[in-house]
């Protein structure tokens, strides 16, 4: 490294130091906490969740599940449950694994080193350094999609952050910013800064602390970085479920086991079908009858509202149609019958929340 990049660096970390102390004002719950397993916590859900949206859930695990012990000794259905509408359920069941790992592997501690906490299921190296950093004060920099685009802007990084070069790029680079006196406080601060001012569409380059020294603002390209690799095309799925229903007011339900999209949540009887998704109504529904003789289909069949749900690899769209009852008992193995009254009391992916609350409105209306 020459002088000049010697002055960049240290120019840049002290002045993001300086301004954590003077201009970071950003409030969260979190901020600040040393107990590993609420900083945990909160780490998990922000994956792939958005503060806003994260914040409620967080305060519910807190105060159902007070520690680690409480989360290990959890049903899982009730904490699918309390996971429900966050998305990306394997999160949920990585949570229950490293809390019986936990249990089983640590005697109820949280491991305190940087090591044992990446043994954890479901934790990668920047979840890891931040429990690390935040919890224990140990000198491990995080890299998530703020300091990746801080750092990308600042030093015109043009290789894409997603391909391993780029990951072993950026983690060298914060290796070398981090303040190992103040681990906790450096990387609060650089994920801060790239929430509130060095943000992806409207940074506030003209504040900035760091803009006299920031390549890309020198050059006047701040937002064409961080830069990404080609995307990769999503792949498209249609489901259609049919909510059968008993004279009991029951409902076929299954939960999916198999090593898919909403694994340990619940369905209705399913029909993957893009043609048939893509059909007419009318089309739909004769060739459900014919495709189906072990099903009852009431002349007045009804279609909830489409769904469509994004996920990392793909988007999936959604159909739910009632008025169908069970004529051949066959039909229902590895499925379950559910009072329509506790629908609500067991975990769904979020494409079928609608439908369900629909469906206990209508049942429960005079």
């Amino acid at each position: 490294m020459n002088t000049k990049e010697r002055f960049s660096d240290t120019f840049f970390t002290r002045q993001l130091m300086r301004w954590n102390a003077n201009f970071n004002f950003r409030e969260m719950p979190w901020k600040g906490e040393s107990d590993p397993y609420k900083i945990w916590l909160s780490e998990i859900i922000l994956q792939q969740t958005q503060v806003a949206q994260g914040l409620s859930y967080y305060h519910k695990f807190i105060q159902t599940y007070p520690t680690v012990s409480h989360l290990n000794n959890a049903d899982p259905n009730d904490v699918f449950k309390l996971w429900e509408g966050l998305g990306y359920y394997s999160r949920c069941k990585n949570l229950l694994f490293a809390a019986n790992q936990i249990v089983t592997n640590f005697n109820c501690r949280f491991p305190d080193t940087y090591n044992d906490i990446l043994s954890l299921k479901g934790i990668g190296p920047y979840t890891a350094a931040a429990i690390a950093s935040f919890a224990f004060k140990l000198p491990y920099a995080v890299v998530d999609g703020n300091v990746i685009r801080v750092l990308s802007r600042y030093f015109a990084i043009s290789t894409p952050y997603d391909t391993t070069e780029g990951k072993k790029i950026f983690q060298e680079k914060a290796n070398e910013l981090l303040d190992t006196k103040q681990p906790h406080l450096y990387n609060q601060a650089i994920m801060d800064f790239g929430a509130t001012v060095c943000t992806p569409a409207n940074p506030a380059c003209i504040q900035c602390i760091l803009s006299k020294h920031c390549a890309s603002n020198l050059k006047n390209n701040v937002l064409d970085f961080p830069v990404k690799s080609k995307k990769i095309l999503k792949r498209k799925r249609f489901f259609i479920f049919l909510i059968i229903e008993n004279n009991k007011k029951q409902i076929l339900v299954k939960k999916r086991e198999q090593n898919d999209i909403w694994q340990n949540l619940h369905q209705f009887f399913e029909i993957e079908n893009e043609s048939l998704f893509l059909a007419e109504n009318d089309t739909l529904f004769q060739t459900l009858k014919t495709q189906f003789p072990g099903l009852q289909f009431s002349d007045q069949l009804t279609v909830f509202d489409e769904q469509k749900q994004t996920l990392t690899h793909q988007t999936v769209y959604s159909k739910f149609i009632t008025g169908v009852q069970l004529n051949d008992p066959e039909i229902a193995s590895g499925y379950s019958w559910i009072n329509i009254a506790d629908l609500d009391k067991i975990a769904f992916p979020k494409t079928a929340q609608k439908a369900v609350k629909e469906l206990i409105f209508i049942k429960k209306t005079p």
